[in-house]
């Protein structure tokens, strides 16, 4: 998400001081998040709290809807997405102390789906047991610290051609599920039927949203959604659940993985695609919201091993629960602009994502038109990586295209990053940049080589 305006921290009174920050818990708070020496209040903390789930509380809707796409069903998800983003943003905010959210990415949910389950037809729980596989993964790397060595051992220009060929992909679905593009047997894709309730209906969302994301407005997305299902209702094509709250129902997908699955020959790659697009978008968020922060010490983050243990954690949690790999989110940065400096407002989100799921019969009446706005305008947000790509330097510019473009051509995000990476390592060694080549990149390059020459195409 763009970084959004400061905003004004309430003035200070006796009354709300003494209710926020009771005598008692005072020296515990301080303790545990040093809020002087951060220069924050506890309600400080709590208010930009709120304004960072009010940012990314599309997720308890968008995740769902997506992964039930996969056969998932919806209050299972629904259960797994709020559980596995409130422990993992506790964990964030106790052990690390930044105030930095996490929950299923939007990225890997939709590689989960539209990639695996529906690409190639694995089973979704046998994909359950591939992601936590991954997360046990980044918890040994993490440990070891070498999820931060790996990080440095990939070109720039991949992890931001990575980060756009991402965000075409998940428009291009936000399109399909909007029926703005359909199928065509002469030219693959073509216009939808745009006189479609269901389709102008998502046309009005994306300018709803654009606009409100424009104009600053915190919970922009999550506005957008509720606004054009509510629209939908007298128009017939959505309708008013038939209660409000329920009791949560998690049996339809915990512990329903199939880890024996999971680990047969040739799910290593998705494994490995798993832990590659998380590894770069949870440290690029890390490091962008802690850059805004000023958390950063000479361009290091301190605690970082402990940060990076927040995704680690919450994808094992995520794909027990039953739901894809956990990430930090872009949007905690509207809550260091409210002016989080601790991981004391964590407390709030990890709150009110536990509160969430109580709601899932709200999440099931949302319809896909009315969520494939936000598809659209999250995978607009992504491509503004290729901004730091050198364009004028076609080693570079090459593999990274070929990442962004192949990414939502071949419906594979796993296609994208081994033509990209296969291309970086070829073009860079008859160029003459051989030092340009890293270990890492050797390795993997043969990888992907041997998987093209002994395993099907997907």
């Amino acid at each position: 998400m763009p970084t959004l305006h400061r905003l004004t921290p309430w003035h200070r009174t006796p009354y709300i001081d003494s209710f926020f920050h009771p005598r008692g818990d005072s020296d515990l708070l301080e303790r545990i998040f040093r809020l002087t020496e951060n220069k924050t209040s506890v309600r400080r903390e709590l208010v930009a709290g709120l304004t960072t789930f009010m940012t990314m509380a599309y997720v308890v809707v968008v995740n769902p809807r997506i992964l039930s796409e996969a056969g998932m069903p919806v209050e299972g998800v629904l259960f797994a997405t709020c559980l596995s983003a409130a422990l993992a943003t506790l964990v964030m905010g106790l052990w690390a102390n930044y105030p930095i959210a996490l929950a299923p990415g939007m990225s890997l949910n939709a590689y989960f789906t539209y990639s695996i389950v529906l690409g190639r037809g694995i089973p979704w729980q046998t994909v359950l047991g591939v992601v936590l596989l991954s997360g046990l993964l980044f918890l040994i790397l993490t440990l070891s610290n070498l999820r931060e060595q790996i990080v440095n051992g990939i070109p720039e220009c991949l992890k931001q051609g990575t980060a756009a060929g991402i965000g075409l992909f998940i428009a291009f679905i936000g399109f399909r599920n909007a029926g703005i593009v359909v199928a065509n047997n002469s030219t693959f894709v073509a216009l939808g039927k745009m006189s479609d309730a269901r389709v102008i209906l998502a046309c009005l969302g994306v300018l709803l949203i654009t606009i409100l994301l424009a104009r600053r407005t915190d919970s922009a997305i999550l506005i957008g959604i509720v606004a054009i299902t509510l629209i939908g209702i007298p128009l017939g094509v959505s309708h008013w659940p038939s209660q409000l709250f329920s009791w949560p129902h998690p049996m339809g997908t915990l512990l329903k993985l199939d880890l024996r699955g999971a680990a047969k020959l040739g799910l290593g790659e998705l494994i490995f695609v798993f832990f590659f697009v998380d590894l770069f978008d949870n440290v690029g968020t890390l490091v962008a919201v802690c850059e805004e922060g000023g958390f950063l010490r000479q361009g290091h983050l301190p605690r970082a091993s402990r940060a990076l243990l927040a995704d680690a954690a919450g994808t094992i949690i995520g794909a027990l629960t039953g739901t894809s790999t956990v990430t930090s989110y872009i949007e905690s940065a509207a809550g260091v602009a409210a002016g989080a400096r601790t991981g004391l407002g964590n407390l709030m989100i990890a709150g009110l994502f536990l509160t969430a799921m109580f709601c899932s019969p709200l999440v099931a009446a949302i319809p896909a038109y009315a969520t494939a706005p936000a598809l659209i305008l999250v995978g607009t947000l992504m491509c503004g990586s290729v901004a730091k790509i050198k364009w004028d330097d076609f080693t570079d510019a090459v593999p990274a295209f070929l990442t962004i473009i192949a990414t939502p051509l071949t419906f594979s995000i796993a296609t994208g990053l081994s033509l990209g990476l296969l291309s970086f390592t070829l073009i860079k060694l008859f160029t003459g940049k051989r030092g340009e080549i890293s270990p890492l990149i050797w390795v993997l390059s043969v990888l992907f080589l041997l998987r093209y020459a002994f395993l099907s195409a997907e």
